[in-house]
């Protein structure tokens, strides 16, 4: 009775140990080597499962004296020798992190630099807008200018019009009363002549 008491709190002691340490599972990554083993079990007779390469990101699910059973990010289990196994991201993954922000701040810049571009090319664009605006403006006014003197010119041309044309109607009205009058003229000036000669002609008799 008190072995299988016995048998059940030792059971119960792994589960929970068992339990705790996955609860509490952290990353680990494999050290500054090429590649190591991951085996089934916890030493070098077990088969090997998977290679990991330096720089994998593992998950501790259970610790031992000289092996770490861990857990990659796809899931898969096994045991690796705890030596090979370090808490500090390995400077290879720092460059790449960072390779990687550069990358990302290369192409911001460069669609920065695009952006820029095309709001210089608009704004140059809007440039010569407003020239071409300011210029037809300047041209406009030069033609209301040009326009408003034009018909100026024209009313001054129609009211110098209008006096010729009177001018030449009152030459005319002349014109025509001096051919009425003038042979009315002759005529009496002959009639005195013809007077004046009869009375000379008295006054030498």
């Amino acid at each position: 009775m008190i072995k299988k008491v016995w048998h059940s709190l030792w059971a119960l002691s792994l589960i929970l140990v068992f339990s705790l340490s996955y609860a509490m599972a952290e990353n680990i990554y494999v050290t500054g080597v090429t590649k190591i083993t991951m085996r089934t079990g916890p030493g070098v007779e077990h088969k090997i499962v998977l290679m990991l390469k330096s720089g994998t990101k593992l998950v501790i699910v259970e610790k031992q004296k000289d092996w770490t059973k861990v857990e990659t990010m796809g899931g898969k289990q096994g045991w690796v020798l705890s030596r090979f196994l370090t808490q500090k991201v390995p400077d290879a993954l720092v460059v790449e992190k960072l390779q990687l922000e550069n990358q990302g701040l290369m192409s911001r810049l460069a669609k920065l630099e695009e952006e820029n571009r095309q709001l210089t090319v608009k704004n140059a664009t809007l440039v010569e807008i407003q020239e071409k605006y300011n210029k037809l403006k300047e041209e406009s006014g030069q033609f209301l200018a040009l326009e408003a003197k034009y018909n100026t010119t024209m009313k001054e041309f129609a009211s110098q019009a209008e006096k010729i044309e009177k001018l030449e109607t009152d030459s005319h009205s002349e014109i025509q009363r001096w051919y009425l009058i003038g042979p009315g003229v002759l005529i009496v000036g002959f009639i005195f002549g013809l007077g004046t000669r009869k009375k000379k002609k008295s006054s030498l008799l």
